[in-house]
């Protein structure tokens, strides 16, 4: 695999998160008057200032331009810092969404620009990124229509980076496949069809099972970028109590025991960065809570 590089790290509005190069130790957290630019494991990427603009080669008449500066790093130049690279574009002939502008920019501009994106329906989670400070999906998150805005677009925040917008997320799907994420029983249908449940049973998964794992939640947790490696965070642990409730199953109690350890679970400190991020408009954080009480009272 290329290098992989880090991605910015970014809590939301006022915090900026340093993690060392070197070997791992405890993050710090520092506030700042003002959100500069995000920065990566060693170095901060080049300001826009400090790179050229790239612009629309094909503005209308009366065009609306606006200014995109997007993080860039390539694992074939691996010594050159990261750097914002600025883009400018006609929002008269770019769709509406930040996705549209990153497709217009890769097609019509720059095609060298790296990024994921499938559905463009907010359904496979595949275009998670950083779009202003926020952690959300590309294809449903607007261009503000302030041509005044300058919109800046990093990688998910704590994710090593595989090239330019492209995380790494070996780690997050490796936890997904340690919590078995399928339905467990020995017991088979007395009619040999499928198992039934009721609409009430059926209900609890709402809010659970419409998880696409873009990975927006679990990377907008500090206690997620500092103990990643066993903690699983909050995407993971929602999938997780979707298969605690659901009542067809009958591995709880396993799946509970392997949640019982002090870094599994009770790292989530109740921050909800997860539930506000979520660009589904799920509840991580609820279903954290649920499972915490499920362990208490079992």
């Amino acid at each position: 695999m290329a290098t992989l590089r880090t991605a910015p790290r970014l809590l939301s509005s006022s915090f900026r998160c340093l993690r060392p190069s070197t070997a791992r130790s405890y993050a710090t957290v520092e506030p700042i008057s003002k959100l500069g630019e995000a920065m990566s494991a060693t170095q901060p990427p080049v300001s826009e200032k400090h790179t050229s603009t790239i612009n629309d080669p094909s503005k209308g008449e009366n065009p609306r331009t606006k200014t995109f500066h997007v993080y860039r790093w390539s694992p074939e130049r691996p010594s050159e810092k990261p750097k914002m690279q600025s883009y400018t574009l006609d929002l008269n002939k770019t769709g509406p969404m930040m996705l549209d502008a990153l497709i217009r920019i890769k097609n019509e501009v720059d095609p060298t620009l790296t990024f994921r994106r499938s559905c463009r329906e907010g359904i496979c989670g595949s275009c998670a990124m950083n779009i202003d400070g926020v952690n959300t999906l590309a294809c449903l998150c607007r261009i503000p229509t302030n041509t005044q805005h300058e919109s800046r677009v990093y990688p998910l925040p704590h994710t090593y980076i595989v090239k330019d917008l492209v995380p790494d997320l070996t780690q997050f799907y490796k936890q997904y496949k340690s919590i078995k994420p399928y339905l467990q029983r020995e017991t088979k249908s007395e009619d040999g069809r499928e198992i039934r449940q009721s609409p009430a049973d059926r209900k609890k998964l709402d809010g659970l099972y419409e998880c696409i794992l873009c990975a927006c939640c679990s990377t907008s947790c500090p206690s997620y970028w500092w103990n990643s490696e066993q903690y699983l965070g909050p995407a993971v642990l929602l999938q997780s109590y979707r298969w605690l409730v659901d009542s067809r199953d009958e591995h709880k109690a396993e799946r509970k025991a392997a949640l019982d350890n002090n870094m599994s679970l009770y790292r989530c400190h109740t921050i909800l960065n997860c539930s506000r991020t979520c660009p589904k408009g799920l509840n991580p954080g609820k279903a954290i809570a649920e499972i915490k009480k499920a362990m208490a009272f079992a």
